[in-house]
């Protein structure tokens, strides 16, 4: 079993709660738009992180974070790109790859939102885990967690880091 800490949208701005929510977490996928890398060098050193660069990030980021990730946690393909939208209104650059990648587990960031939905169409689970930094029109900084175990995905939990 792995347990797997969720971010997305931090613009450079890393709320300390962060290290006490994933401290059990085995490992950290943060969706884009981290804001710089020295905010992504933290993370790195806490945990270990997978990270796709956001429309936000600079060559700092983008030389290290693909635009696409894709890999398998325990029995689970996971897919993860900063701009893909949500079932059914992917845009037009994610849904040809989820088609084609037909993942179990897609993770987008960008829209700032919150979500968190099972695809009944293409079989996968869509989560956005909102926003973790200051930036945005967001009200609520959000965080993810996330246990995947052989073939499940259960105990998702929201997190609230409070007010942007």
């Amino acid at each position: 079993m792995k347990r797997i800490g969720i971010i997305s949208d931090t613009h450079g701005y890393l709320d300390d709660a962060v290290f006490k929510h994933f401290r059990d977490c085995d490992e950290i996928w943060h969706a884009g738009d981290f804001g710089n890398d020295a905010l992504a060098e933290q993370l790195r050193r806490f945990k270990p992180l997978r990270g796709v660069y956001g429309n936000i990030d600079g060559q700092d980021i983008r030389s290290v974070y693909p635009e696409l990730l894709q890999w398998v946690c325990e029995d689970i393909k996971v897919m993860m790109l900063h701009i893909g939208g949500y079932p059914p209104k992917y845009n037009s650059h994610a849904k040809p790859l989820i088609i084609a990648g037909k993942p179990q587990l897609f993770i987008s960031g960008h829209s700032h939102i919150l979500k968190i939905m099972f695809d009944d169409a293409l079989q996968c689970l869509h989560i956005n885990p909102g926003a973790a930094g200051k930036q945005g029109w967001h009200k609520v900084r959000t965080l993810v967690k996330l246990d995947i175990e052989g073939k499940d995905m259960k105990n998702c939990q929201v997190i609230e880091l409070g007010a942007r």
